[in-house]
């Protein structure tokens, strides 16, 4: 695998204000290292615009996007109105997750990832989509066995761990003919770990770089970008779907120094 076929798909802060100019900053600043661009869906709990509308505002600014889309906050009714959404918009690439924990309320429960990817399959025959362009869904999984019907997907989005030999030792395991991408997270400071610790049990982030990110605010992004490097030269994997959090500019800097 070359450095060209190695893709770097950055994930954004969706506003959570009617307000996009932070999503066209990130844009433009991180557009010179990103090959596209994942929009979370009512990021970690939180109502955000939506992400098909802006998948379409990366694509107006001549970007590529993957728009993430929920089980937890969707019926059967409203997935399709926003496939019809999609479709109208010309947004065509999706990340299908189940959600993260709401910050208030519970969830629909009629939808999960595996229907969802059912009924997506199945817009193809729907007269209401004649003329639309085929749907390209990924799913994302855990560092462990993958169901047979997540290897349906178009692609797939590894969980983010900051060991590259776990990431290795799991790819190295996975029988997958579709492209795969590894989660790679910046650490922006102690405080950051310890939350992840408690929403991802079996993350593991090591002491010395929790230990070196509270010394130097900088350390979280050259581990994050070395990372990546790495993973790069494996040659295992088709790309990194990094999360850069509030340290974008410092990661483009950083990955355009690399280029």
């Amino acid at each position: 695998m070359t450095d060209r076929d190695f893709g770097l798909v950055c994930e954004i802060e969706p506003p959570t204000r009617p307000d996009l100019r932070h999503v066209r900053h990130q844009i433009g600043v991180l557009a010179p290292v990103a090959q596209s661009f994942l929009i979370p869906d009512n990021h970690i709990g939180r109502a955000t615009v939506s992400s098909i509308a802006v998948a379409h505002e990366v694509a107006a600014m001549g970007g590529r996007s993957i728009a993430c889309l929920n089980s937890r906050d969707r019926n059967l009714l409203g997935f399709r109105r926003d496939m019809l959404t999609a479709a109208a918009y010309g947004v065509n690439e999706f990340l299908f997750v189940y959600g993260d924990k709401p910050t208030a309320g519970g969830r629909t429960s009629e939808l999960n990832v595996r229907t969802m990817i059912e009924e997506a399959r199945s817009l193809g025959d729907d007269p209401a989509f004649a003329g639309a362009s085929a749907f390209r869904i990924g799913v994302a999984t855990g560092l462990r066995r993958v169901p047979s019907w997540k290897q349906s997907a178009d692609f797939v989005f590894a969980q983010v761990s900051y060991s590259v030999d776990a990431l290795l030792r799991w790819r190295d395991s996975a029988s997958l003919d579709v492209p795969v991408y590894a989660g790679v997270m910046v650490l922006a400071s102690a405080a950051m770990a310890r939350r992840l610790a408690a929403a991802i049990p079996d993350i593991e982030i090591p002491d010395a770089l929790v230990e070196r990110v509270e010394q130097d605010r900088r350390a979280g992004v050259d581990a994050a970008c070395e990372q990546i490097q790495q993973l790069r030269d494996s040659g295992a994997f088709d790309g990194v779907h990094l999360v850069p959090v509030n340290r974008y500019r410092e990661v483009a800097l950083r990955l355009e120094s690399q280029v």
